[in-house]
């Protein structure tokens, strides 16, 4: 354990409610100097959080509501969105308002500027970390690695199998697993698909003869690429009528491994609702140094190797203890 995780996860634990119960109690975790969550409740007109805190009510300042807001490297946005949600926080001061009522004074931004330097910094390329999707664009997936700090998963590594949108694998809020995979601009880029198995894994839950259910991803001249799992897909024999979002039923004519194919027959197709289940992960290491999705049998190489990644500055290689 880390200590450090994406907001959301600490605010109903029971050492985070407990901090939070009395007065006596908050004010020890004022002294310890302990990293809290509790529910924004209203953003004011000076872009300063009010949080509820149970007993009392909290205050984050403006410029203490994110790292960058300070510097104007970081839009206020990153504040006014956090309205209705946890924040992490730590408690700077109590003290009494003007009407005679102790209020607290929090800073999320000392928060995130701990876990950036004792947790953030300490990571390494292929090192497999703890995620929550906070928002999707058509370039890839925000997480929050850790108090409120986000990283990217581009849209080319969220799985193997192509998709056109992230939020056809990812909703807003969904926790996942991530791999480290580089640092761009002191900023980490993740990767999701070398989590989600080999080709070979991926195979093996299927057998000729079957008939399973798949997605549509493409349609070409040649024939359509159904999606059987996040990291595999098969190419089908053409079909008429059909179109890339389809849900459809397929008949497995082949597995080749040496090519890395798997030729199927269209069965059927349907129009669906489609909503993003939760990930089903093959590697559950903390850390990978190398990863290869084609397999032996395969003259074609698909693999990535995290220890070829330029690392960080080496004084913020080292792991943290």
């Amino acid at each position: 354990m880390t200590g450090y995780y994406p907001e959301g996860k600490l605010i109903g634990t029971v050492e985070n409610l407990s901090a939070l119960q009395s007065m006596a109690s908050i004010t020890e975790a004022w002294h310890e100097g302990r990293i809290l969550e509790a529910k924004a409740i209203v953003c004011d007109c000076g872009h300063n959080l009010i949080v509820d805190l149970g007993v009392i009510k909290g205050i984050i300042p403006r410029e203490e509501g994110a790292v960058g807001i300070r510097e104007g490297t970081v839009r206020d946005i990153a504040v006014i969105s956090r309205v209705n949600r946890p924040v992490c926080f730590v408690i700077t001061d109590l003290r009494k308002n003007e009407f005679g009522k102790t209020v607290a004074v929090l800073s999320r931004r000392l928060a995130q500027e701990r876990c950036m330097n004792e947790y953030v910094r300490c990571l390494i390329p292929g090192d497999v970390i703890d995620a929550r999707i906070t928002h999707l664009d058509s370039f890839g997936a925000f997480a929050d690695i850790g108090c409120g700090i986000v990283s990217l998963i581009p849209i080319d590594s969220i799985s193997v199998s192509r998709i056109d949108h992230p939020r056809e694998r990812f909703r807003v809020g969904m926790d996942i697993k991530a791999v480290v995979r580089s640092f761009e601009g002191g900023r980490i880029s993740l990767s999701h698909k070398e989590l989600l198995g080999t080709w070979e894994e991926n195979a093996a839950r299927f057998a000729i003869g079957e008939t399973v259910a798949g997605i549509i991803r493409s349609v070409e001249d040649y024939g359509a690429f159904v999606e059987l799992a996040p990291n595999l897909a098969g190419l089908a024999e053409m079909k008429e009528n059909i179109r890339a979002g389809q849900q459809a039923s397929v008949y497995i004519k082949n597995i080749i491994p040496s090519r890395m194919k798997i030729k199927l027959i269209i069965i059927d197709t349907f129009d669906y609702d489609y909503s993003p289940s939760q990930p089903e992960y093959f590697f559950h290491d903390d850390h990978m140094d190398h990863f290869r999705y084609s397999p032996p049998v395969s003259d074609k190489i698909i693999e990535t190797d995290f220890e070829a990644v330029q690392p960080q500055e080496p004084v913020l290689m080292r792991k943290c203890l």
